[in-house]
């Protein structure tokens, strides 16, 4: 059972929120108080903490700066209403993984998150054993040997790190629509013109990889980002 911390001072909105999740199988500790957070992730040992930015005595970048500090691989996913670029320049800063904006979805929030924790836990078995990769359909990829294997003949494709990256991204959205400027943030750290001319390119490299199973597809939702569809 995938355990979330969650951590939201609107109790009327967390109230909804925690027993969704629980609703779906997740075990969730609430927290309402910036302060008592990092106690609380000490005590309950969670697979993920879901942070809202606005808390009381302590704001939730300085949290997800202090949890990734001393959990460099637990998955962050910030939960707000800002939708500024440099606030979400500041969660990725402060070491988040994700980034979802209110109002949402819970089948959004559901998604991320079980992406977020699917990927940790693929980065935890490849820590172990470099040698681990994740399934994407009839793929597996390699995330610290930046390398993309087709497995029904082995042959396998060295990526450059920015293509890891990038693919990275949308397995942790997979199925899911991820913001154009939420991937150049992460892989650039700027949305300029240069750095969006140079995603159209990785994304056409990355469907040319990825061109031998058909039920995989990089949809490009335009004005919004990009659909990653894959098994």
């Amino acid at each position: 059972m995938t355990k979330i911390l969650y951590v939201e001072d609107e109790p009327f909105l967390g109230k909804i929120v925690k027993e969704s999740l629980e609703s779906r199988a997740f075990e969730v500790l609430m927290v309402t108080d910036g302060a008592r957070v990092m106690t609380a992730l000490g005590q309950f040992k969670p697979d993920i903490c879901v942070l809202d930015v606005m808390l009381p005595h302590r704001d939730g970048f300085s949290i997800g700066s202090e949890i990734r500090h001393n959990h460099p691989a637990l998955p962050i996913l910030f939960l707000t209403a800002k939708d500024q670029t440099e606030d979400v320049l500041k969660g990725f800063a402060a070491g988040g993984n994700d980034y979802v904006r209110k109002p949402f979805s819970m089948e959004e929030l559901i998604v991320r998150v079980n992406n977020l924790v699917a990927l940790s836990k693929g980065k935890k078995a490849a820590a172990q054993d470099p040698n681990a990769g994740t399934a994407i359909g009839q793929y597996e990829f390699f995330p610290l040997k930046y390398e993309l294997r087709y497995t029904p003949d082995g042959t396998s494709r060295k990526l450059s790190a920015r293509e890891a990256d990038l693919l990275n991204i949308l397995i942790a959205h997979r199925n899911f629509t991820v913001a154009r400027k939420e991937i150049l943030l992460q892989v650039w750290g700027d949305d300029n013109f240069f750095n969006s001319r140079n995603l159209d390119v990785y994304i056409t490299k990355l469907r040319d990889y990825l061109r031998q199973d058909p039920a995989i597809e990089i949809i490009t939702i335009k004005g919004v980002g990009y659909h990653f569809v894959a098994g």
